[in-house]
């Protein structure tokens, strides 16, 4: 079994040292385990939970919401049923999320169009000034 430093969690992960203190200590993240001159020690199984994390942190799941999950998934197979209905609502607020965000794009891509129209009718002579001129 590979066991990772603090360091590389850092670069695998891309959560900060700190996080990763805030993390263990809220209880996010198992305690875990030290080597002999006290230094963190995280496991494979700790990576992995931390891509977890990392995927319901950046779709935008609170804190409270992910210790729920951790703590069903630490719960055992009995709070799969749970598990599977606190990730529905959230998969559903993902794409409520996407759809805001697709409107939003929409009006940046209309607002695209409308300024390279401007600078069309800028750099091409007007067909009323080239037929009097």
């Amino acid at each position: 079994m590979s066991v990772y430093t603090p360091g590389q969690v850092v670069e695998e992960t891309g959560f900060s040292l700190d996080t990763l203190r805030y993390y263990e200590r809220i209880g996010l993240l198992e305690p875990i385990e030290r080597n002999a001159a006290g230094q963190r020690r995280f496991s494979e199984e700790d990576v992995g939970w931390l891509g977890m994390v990392r995927c319901l942190r950046d779709t935008g799941m609170p804190i409270a919401e992910m210790l729920r999950f951790t703590e069903l998934v630490r719960g055992g197979r009995q709070t799969i049923g749970e598990r599977i209905t606190l990730l529905e609502a959230h998969d559903q607020e993902v794409e409520e999320q996407i759809a805001r965000l697709r409107e939003r794009q929409a009006a940046i891509q209309r607002k695209i169009r409308h300024y390279r129209d401007i600078m069309a009718r800028r750099d091409d002579p007007s067909p009323c000034t080239s037929a009097a001129g």
